[in-house]
């Protein structure tokens, strides 16, 4: 094999897509979770409820569980290029119109409908990578595109709490503006995808003739493959026992992540903070996550390693949300929180390398947007108990603790699953030998 070419053309592919998809990424992440921020004024100019908020923030997730495996199923088919654009210009006109709600029953159906609106989105572009990078580069690319996340919340946090500061001009509120600005980039860059994405890399007239044919080469060879032992199928990617434990696993840690998003703002401001600073405290643990995320996914494909990658992440996030419940001062709370936003964010790639081990084709699609539909709702029951919990107890630190213990039990799951994942290999080299 031309190393030489191998190296040329993932650079290639690499610069064209990943950058654009990161960008992509920043501005969904911006438009899921920027009513943490909304919430420091809003709440109190609709007379919202901790438990209010925390189950309208909730429930994005049970559109997003309804809608994204259907989602998943329609990309696959008719490409990634017209779908994705799609889904951000639905999210877009949606997350803007949060500018206009009145109570709690408008922000609840607003809420349900851009998740089914971005439903797909994450999961399509998962499987989008599939078709563009081999298997030993998936890991770390994921870490890549999965950055934009944190980073949007280092860029997204002092932004948020800028426009806040928009109160009264036109006879808006500052949270209203904050919707309505941070929703326009998310139709624009829709539009740009229909002229910038391609769906798979035979079409991919930007590489040269000798690098286009070297990775649909390798793709085709990577998929024939797996075809001795993996599963194909829709129902195969839905009824796999192991991608049903994945999107447990997933469920954990999108319970810490949305704890982060919504909650972390109102966490350290409970420290008696400005808006102003708390914008800027928020955005220092997930700057540390980007760095850790990175250098931990490319572990994680350096060694060929995965189970581990993941069970340690989610311990070191558990015990950070643990720190974070009895934290006594800002600078405490702020660092709890760097160790769940590293935990977090370093699991998350070596965990979405591990479907594509075992699931190819339709089954492939299905089953990533399996995992992470069933594993969403886990951003539902964090930032929602934690919303009820606080209610009840005047605090945050059950609700903390309760996120915690769902990532302990991803840690633990994550080995079941390796075991597993062990014997079922066991067989079928078992069955090819025979």
């Amino acid at each position: 094999m031309d190393m030489s070419l191998e190296k040329a053309t993932m650079r290639r592919v690499m610069w064209r897509l990943v950058p654009f998809i990161c960008l992509l990424y920043f501005i969904a992440f911006i438009d899921r979770v920027n009513i943490g921020f909304a919430a420091l004024t809003m709440n109190k100019d609709l007379g919202f409820s901790s438990a209010v908020f925390g189950f309208g923030a909730g429930i994005f997730f049970f559109g997003y569980f309804l809608f994204e495996v259907p989602s998943n199923i329609v990309l696959d088919k008719v490409g990634a290029r017209i779908w994705i654009a799609r889904v951000m210009i639905t999210w877009g006109i949606i997350s803007g119109a949060f500018a206009f709600v009145q109570g709690e029953y408008s922000f609840y159906a607003l809420r349900f409908l851009l998740g089914a609106a971005e439903a797909g989105f994450f999961p399509g572009i998962i499987l989008y990578l599939t078709y563009w990078f081999p298997t030993r580069y998936r890991a770390g690319v994921v870490s890549l595109f999965m950055a934009a996340a944190p980073i949007s919340v280092v860029i997204g946090s002092p932004l948020s709490s800028a426009l806040l500061e928009m109160e009264g001009i036109l006879g808006l509120h500052g949270w209203q503006w904050m919707f309505i600005i941070e929703a326009i980039p998310a139709v624009i860059l829709g539009i740009v995808v229909l002229f910038y994405m391609t769906d798979r890399p035979e079409k991919a007239k930007w590489l040269p003739d000798d690098q286009r044919a070297w990775l649909v080469a390798e793709m085709n060879g990577e998929h024939d493959r797996k075809k001795v032992g993996a599963k194909h199928g829709i129902l195969a990617g839905m009824a796999d026992i192991r991608v049903l434990a994945l999107a447990l696993i997933y469920f954990g840690t999108s319970a810490g992540l949305y704890t982060l998003g919504i909650w972390a703002p109102q966490i350290i401001k409970s420290f008696g903070l400005s808006t102003l600073a708390v914008g800027f405290l928020n955005g220092v643990p997930p700057t540390i996550a980007i760095i850790a995320m990175i250098l931990w996914a490319r572990h994680s494909d350096k060694t060929g390693e995965r189970k581990w990658h993941v069970v340690i992440a989610c311990l070191v996030a558990a015990a950070g949300l643990m720190l974070a419940g009895g934290a006594a001062s800002a600078l405490a709370v702020v660092a709890a929180l760097t160790l769940v936003n590293v935990g977090i964010s370093s699991a998350k790639p070596p965990l979405w390398a591990m479907p594509t081990m075992f699931l190819s084709g339709q089954a492939a699609a299905v089953g990533i947007a399996t995992i992470n539909s069933i594993g969403n709702l886990g951003g539902f029951a964090g930032p929602w108990a934690i919303g009820w919990l606080k209610d009840q107890t005047g605090g945050f630190t059950a609700g903390l603790a309760f996120v915690a213990g769902l990532l302990v039990l991803s840690a633990v799951l994550t080995l079941v699953v390796a075991r597993s994942g062990r014997r079922s290999e066991a067989a079928d080299a078992d069955a090819v030998a025979h």
